[in-house]
């Protein structure tokens, strides 16, 4: 029954594409996404991003 579900939007989909505008939004997300997590892998997570303990050590 999921399969049909997803079919119906394919075809919705097809009929009424979305708009050039919206395609490059998206791309340009996924690509911000990407660019974001290859900056951490290759040169790592800044100190000044990572979050202190609020807890007392004894």
């Amino acid at each position: 029954m999921n399969q049909l579900h997803w079919l119906l939007r394919a075809k919705r989909w097809v009929q009424n594409p979305p708009s050039p505008g919206r395609v490059k939004l998206v791309f340009a997300a996924v690509a911000l996404c990407l660019a974001i997590v290859g900056i951490e892998h290759f040169i790592g997570w800044p100190d000044w991003m990572t979050v202190n303990s609020l807890r007392q050590k004894p």
